[in-house]
């Protein structure tokens, strides 16, 4: 099992403006190559997405491609949705191997153990908002606040030692 701190993927939130919603999930159709994903998913390739609220997700993509990926989403929205650069405010780590779930479930309250990919959900981890992502059943990526980042390493290196 590996933990490594992800810091090469640029983040943006994007939310529907009233009225606007189709509009927007439309834009990020032809952003993704499918429909943006639904309540509790992940989705996409090189630019992927996940859900954040109702007509609300965060937007990812490697950072030397999009380094202000914001600016970037705010040209193709025209006004139909709000966005917001996130990049700063959000530590990324990506928890690989087997045995994912024994370490989760020391954490938080997810059912990894039902997870086969492209889920993602917002949950508390070591009394921090997390949002944890399956990407494959053997890949999960966790993203926490940034000024925490700190703590969310710490809490993330007890529960894998406690596990195996």
């Amino acid at each position: 099992m590996t933990l490594t701190e992800v810091t090469d993927r640029a983040l943006a939130s994007v939310a529907a403006r009233l009225g606007r919603e189709n509009e927007t999930a439309a834009m990020l159709t032809d952003l993704l190559g499918e429909p943006p994903p639904a309540p509790a998913r992940h989705c996409g390739g090189a630019v992927s997405a996940f859900w954040m609220g109702p007509d609300q997700w965060m937007m990812d993509a490697p950072y030397d491609a999009d380094p202000d990926l914001a600016a970037q989403l705010a040209g193709r929205a025209k006004g139909v949705a709000s966005v917001t650069e996130q990049t700063d405010a959000w530590c990324r780590f990506d928890l690989t191997g087997d045995g994912l779930a024994e370490v989760l479930e020391r954490l938080c309250p997810a059912d990894i153990r039902s997870y086969a990919g492209g889920e993602a959900v917002r949950t508390s981890i070591d009394h921090l908002g997390c949002f944890l992502i399956c990407r494959t059943p053997k890949h999960l990526s966790i993203l926490g606040p940034r000024s925490a980042a700190g703590s969310l390493h710490h809490a993330l290196m007890t529960a894998m030692r406690s596990a195996h």
